[in-house]
């Protein structure tokens, strides 16, 4: 992780969260690069966690989607494809980490996590999921994030595979992450 030197007093803590870079060789982003570009973008404190799309960075900016799609077209700009941005401010991580209806303390990082979506999605997306035939894996939906619990990981959850049809993430941008990861986020934008 790298970190900047702080900003004003009248700025917001954002985490940024990139959907389905550097996997398997595609859509390579270097996390130094997206420090630069965030940093060009005019935002202060940025870090990054881990190499799979997550940036913290401090902004007098108030409006997330605005700053998502300013990261989104840096970044294609700069690298020449489109990925998905959701921007998120800290005292919604927070309140992410707070009502979580599982119990995470008790659960590996592996078996929790929180699907970000751009927009809260209706009820009328799920209507055709048949919740029990996935038990013992389980949902719920929160304020605009779906809290998933896969007891096997998310690499075999087929209630994740079903969660990810068109019919649910149709017009929404959509991204992952798992539970040691929001907890992470969420240090990183108190911070």
């Amino acid at each position: 992780m790298t970190k900047k030197a702080s900003t004003t007093a009248h700025t917001k803590k954002y985490a940024a969260l990139l959907r389905g870079i550097n996997v398997g060789g595609n859509k390579k982003v270097p996390m130094a690069e997206l420090r630069s570009l965030l940093e060009g973008l005019g935002h202060g404190d940025v870090q990054t966690y881990l190499q799979s799309g997550n940036a913290v960075f401090s902004s007098p900016q108030t409006d997330p989607t605005a700053l998502a799609r300013a990261l989104e077209a840096a970044i294609e700009d700069h690298f020449g494809f489109r990925v998905a941005c959701l921007v998120v401010d800290g005292d919604h991580l927070a309140a992410v980490a707070e009502a979580c209806p599982f119990p995470a303390a008790d659960l590996e990082g592996r078996q929790l996590h929180a699907t970000f979506f751009s927009e809260q999605p209706g009820p009328e997306r799920f209507a055709a999921l048949d919740a029990p035939a996935y038990l013992p894996e389980e949902y719920r939906l929160g304020d605009r994030v779906l809290y998933l619990y896969a007891p096997n990981g998310l690499g075999r959850s087929k209630l994740a595979e079903a969660l990810a049809r068109p019919a649910v993430v149709k017009g929404l941008d959509v991204t992952t992450r798992n539970w040691n990861t929001v907890l992470k986020l969420v240090e990183l934008t108190r911070s």
